[in-house]
């Protein structure tokens, strides 16, 4: 039998999605718990691996296992002797032919920033400016050069497993919008590569702060060299949820 289950969790406290070797893993934490549940060491496939730090509201992972007492029974088994940073917050029985990652055909990220300082409660939550501001109408006018098909190797930060990846990735929607002193990059597309969203939402904030003009970054952009051309820091963890997958 195979599951599909979506999860949310707060990533400050763990070492990103994969599992790791200290155990830390998110991934490490949900498999622990259902070789309890099932009797038996289970490998589980997550939609993608979440950075350290980096939030999800929306994450998938499947699994094969003979599990006989159905979807709500599934959902409350994984909801003991986890922290309650995680949660299960769905089960299904789907087809042998569904893969969490594979089957996936779109992924929305959402990257948060507070104009001021943000609150004891939301601080692991957003990143705060300060006393800086945000023009986000120069930035919306930038954002839909990002748009369509586009090779994002100049976006993305080296990584050891990283070497065959398609950098050459579809954008759907990407966009800043503000609500009060809040502000939120929206991101929807075929697929990211490391760290792409921080990074390139790092170009955008020097945009933002008046510190790099918009058609050096499209430059980089039409041009696959951001290095030499245009380069915003890769932003902090804290702001950037997994917003939803879609299949």
């Amino acid at each position: 039998m195979r599951w599909k289950c979506i999860c949310s969790y707060d990533g400050t406290d763990f070492s990103g999605w994969q599992s790791q070797p200290n155990g830390n893993g998110i991934q490490d934490i949900l498999e622990k718990r259902l070789a309890f549940i099932c009797g038996q060491p289970v490998r589980i496939h997550g939609s993608g691996r979440t950075d350290a730090g980096v939030h999800a509201t929306f994450q998938v992972f499947h699994f094969d296992a003979n599990w006989k007492h159905g979807a709500d029974a599934m959902v409350r088994a994984f909801g003991s002797n986890i922290p309650k940073t995680i949660q299960v917050l769905s089960a299904e029985e789907t087809d042998q032919t569904f893969h969490a990652r594979l089957s996936a055909i779109r992924k929305r990220y959402e990257y948060h920033f507070i104009e001021g300082y943000a609150s004891p409660f939301d601080y692991r939550y957003v990143l705060s400016l300060g006393h800086k501001q945000l023009d986000t109408d120069k930035m919306n006018t930038v954002t839909e050069k990002f748009l369509g098909k586009h090779d994002f190797s100049a976006f993305a930060a080296r990584h050891d497993d990283s070497s065959s990846e398609n950098t050459v990735k579809i954008i759907h929607e990407m966009r800043f919008v503000r609500r009060g002193n809040r502000v939120t990059f929206i991101t929807e597309g075929s697929g990211y590569l490391y760290k792409m969203v921080r990074i390139v939402a790092g170009c955008f904030v020097q945009i933002g702060l008046g510190k790099a003009d918009g058609d050096l970054l499209a430059h980089a952009l039409e041009s696959g060299n951001a290095a030499q051309n245009f380069r915003g820091e890769c932003l902090p963890a804290c702001g950037l949820f997994l917003e939803k997958v879609y299949y």
